[in-house]
């Protein structure tokens, strides 16, 4: 892993360039595993494919609108490739302190800030080419976007702030815990239920009640549905709210990312 060692500046001055220092490094770690972000490009190749295939009838219901199902399914994809990714990202902070690289950024004068917000951006780059393959997978599997280019940055969009709150949440688990294992199992034991308990897989008028009234405040959901309407074109009544929602969960996981990478320090 490449290591990295800011000298000679205030802890505040220069603090693009610190993040961008952090970014390049992370970067550079990415090139040399490339195989671990093709790797999670396998899982909603399979989703498509298997889902998309195995619940096409389901399309002819109402409830669908008549677009077919792997329309309604690609967005969720989309969501979900992200959402499982960013659970992810704080394993390379485990490293990090396993390593000894966390003591080398915490003795320099590198902004804690920084620190985080550079590896959150080589996470949100990755996270960008996963979406735009899972657009490409969706589009060879039958499915297509009525939104037009517009629509498809929409939902982009929609998909970094929803990588940006979980990369940043694991982040901080990563560094309350120090953990790997206790990172996978909390990792293991939010996706699911958020993915489920969501309009992913299936319009909230198909699900029982309990679970509508789950999804209808699930952050899964919110993103799914405002993802889903930049690709259809046809954006729901309350996408304002909803990316509201996204956008103060995106910033209260940044702080608390950041809280704790300082906490971390004070307790070393």
């Amino acid at each position: 892993m490449t290591t990295l060692v800011l000298t000679g500046a205030a802890p505040r001055a220069g603090w693009f360039t610190q993040a961008g220092q952090v970014l390049r490094r992370w970067l550079i770690a990415t090139l040399r595993q490339v195989w671990g972000p093709v790797m999670s490009l396998i899982q909603p190749v399979i989703w498509i494919v298997l889902f998309g295939q195995v619940f096409q009838s389901l399309g002819a219901l109402p409830q669908f609108g008549g677009a077919g199902y792997i329309d309604y399914l690609v967005p969720g994809i989309l969501m979900m490739t992200v959402l499982y990714s960013g659970a992810w990202a704080g394993t390379g902070y485990i490293d990090d302190i396993n390593s000894g690289v966390m003591d080398q950024y915490l003795t320099s004068p590198v902004s804690r800030s920084a620190i985080i917000t550079g590896q959150l951006t080589q996470q949100l780059i990755i996270n960008l080419a996963q979406s735009l393959v899972v657009l490409g997978i969706g589009w060879l599997a039958g499915a297509r976007y009525p939104g037009g280019v517009g629509g498809m940055l929409v939902a982009l969009g929609i998909a970094t702030v929803l990588a940006t709150i979980f990369c940043c949440a694991s982040t901080a688990v990563a560094l309350i815990s120090r953990s790997q294992i206790a990172l996978i199992s909390l990792s293991q034991l939010i996706v699911l239920p958020a993915t489920f308990l969501s309009t992913t897989m299936m319009p909230a008028d198909l699900m029982p009640e309990w679970v509508q009234d789950v999804s209808r405040w699930n952050p899964m959901t919110w993103a799914v549905e405002l993802g889903r309407g930049g690709l259809s074109g046809d954006y729901p009544a309350n996408g304002w709210w909803q990316l509201g929602g996204l956008a103060v969960l995106a910033a209260l996981a940044f702080v608390w990312a950041v809280r704790s990478i300082r906490a971390y320090q004070r307790s070393v």
